[in-house]
């Protein structure tokens, strides 16, 4: 028996994606099989290899919180109000207010506030300047429909100064049915606040929403808060008229 003996350092070399083969005589042999699963485990290991990097980062994305990202924030602010009128002589009544705001966008949704069986929508712009002396305003425009009918450009404005503070809102109906209908109303009030949760102060109304015998009323107003809710009493026409009493009921959110 010969013992035949194959120098590997003379034996041709093949390479082929990373795999080296020393072909031998025997054809048949392992170097055969070897050079056909190279490929096949290579391109195996290739894919593994991308599907885990393509993985990693997804998931370090999904695990980790990017340091840019802001926490979630309502950038709406709204305010429901329900205003309860006791009028003399059986005029009574409820009217609630629906106000939102986004940025500089304003809407709004009254009923029983131009007159009685009345609502208007509105839309307007919110604009604020000042640091020490806060000047707010919104200009409007907004639908009338029920018993009166029309279209009414307002205005709603805060000066803030301190404690002190004068709100006014202010709008102006053209009546559709009838030029008699058109009519400016007006809520004004000054009031100071000694604490955070109490304010005082004096307050002005001309409306058409019921009868009173005075063009513009005046009245007295005490207002509480607490954390979203407000509530205020106005007491208008002492010692001119009959007085009228208005219950107000805020949540904000």
């Amino acid at each position: 028996m010969t013992d035949e003996r194959i120098d590997i350092g003379k034996r041709p070399r093949v390479t082929w994606l990373g795999f080296t083969e020393y072909r031998g005589p025997n054809k048949g042999s392992g170097p055969r099989r070897l050079r056909r699963m190279a490929p096949i485990l290579r391109i195996a290991i290739l894919v593994v290899a991308g599907l885990c990097s393509s993985r990693l980062p997804a998931q370090t994305e999904a695990t980790t919180p990017s340091a840019n990202a802001a926490a979630p924030t309502n950038s709406w602010d709204f305010n429901v109000s329900l205003n309860g009128y006791l009028v003399p002589r059986g005029q009574s009544y409820f009217s609630p207010i629906f106000t939102g705001d986004h940025d500089t966008l304003h809407i709004e949704a009254r009923y029983n506030y131009e007159a009685q069986q009345t609502g208007s929508l509105w839309v307007g712009y919110d604009w604020s300047v000042g640091k020490k002396l806060i000047l707010e305003a919104t200009p409007m425009i907004g639908g009338v429909f029920g018993n009166v009918n029309g279209v009414a450009p307002g205005l709603e404005f805060t000066a803030t100064y301190k404690k002190l503070q004068l709100y006014s809102a202010n709008e102006y109906v053209f009546d559709t049915d009838t030029k008699a209908g058109n009519f400016f109303y007006t809520w004004t009030q000054l009031t100071y606040s000694p604490k955070a949760w109490f304010a005082f102060g004096y307050v002005t109304q001309r409306t058409r929403a019921y009868q009173t015998p005075l063009d513009i009323q005046r009245g007295l107003l005490v207002q509480f808060t607490h954390k979203k809710v407000t509530f205020a009493t106005q007491i208008f026409n002492v010692g001119q008229a009959d007085p009228t009493v208005v219950l107000s009921l805020g949540y904000s959110f």
